[in-house]
């Protein structure tokens, strides 16, 4: 089986094309889907999260305030890292087991959408890199317009990630995002059907 590593950084659209592929047919393991069953009420990760960070970061249902813990992560290094070392290696486990699943179904080829596969350090669990990228500035506009962020919590977010240059040497595949929706369907497409002739 074959394990195809999707992402791109924040805004690029890298959601959109991982539901384009879904559509022509690829199986999709989604990092953010496996990182919210990761934080849901009961498990180990929580119960670590709120021990570092306390009650604050719980809705009044006891999930987790996501907004309320961007607030006290992001432009503080050390305290993303700490996060990350709690979610991660639960999302990995998460993964590892529908990879098992996907493996004894049988399935040639499975496309993993991690955001952070750079960051994390995880490139060398896949066999290829499809890299969604888009200019810096149309990324900053769909993430003030689209999410509702203020600019510089935009620019924060975006500069907190390795930048989409040094990704993009990496990449075996690359798909431009740029706004047009018929344009990135094609590509898309025509990345799915190298993929599956390779």
């Amino acid at each position: 089986m074959r394990i195809i590593g999707l992402t791109g950084n924040i805004a690029s659209g890298k959601s959109t094309v991982a539901q384009m592929l879904a559509a022509l047919g690829a199986p999709v393991i989604d990092a953010d889907v496996l990182a919210r069953e990761a934080v849901e009420p009961g498990t180990q990760a929580l119960h670590q999260i709120v021990q570092r960070w306390g009650r604050g970061v719980l809705t009044e249902h006891a999930a987790l305030d996501r907004a309320a813990l961007r607030e006290k992560v992001f432009g503080h290094p050390d305290e993303l890292h700490a996060l990350n070392a709690i979610v991660h290696p639960e999302v990995g486990r998460l993964r590892d087991a529908e990879l098992a699943h996907q493996r004894a179904a049988g399935t040639p080829l499975v496309v993993c959408d991690i955001p952070l596969l750079f960051e994390a350090g995880l490139t060398g669990t896949v066999d290829a890199i499809i890299l969604v990228d888009a200019p810096v500035e149309v990324r900053l506009d769909r993430l003030v317009r689209d999410r509702g962020l203020a600019p510089g919590a935009a620019v924060q977010m975006i500069a907190a990630q390795m930048p989409a240059e040094r990704k993009r040497a990496k990449a075996h595949y690359v798909i431009e995002n740029t706004g047009d929706r018929d344009a990135l369907s094609a590509r898309v497409a025509e990345v799915w059907r190298a993929l599956r002739s390779a």
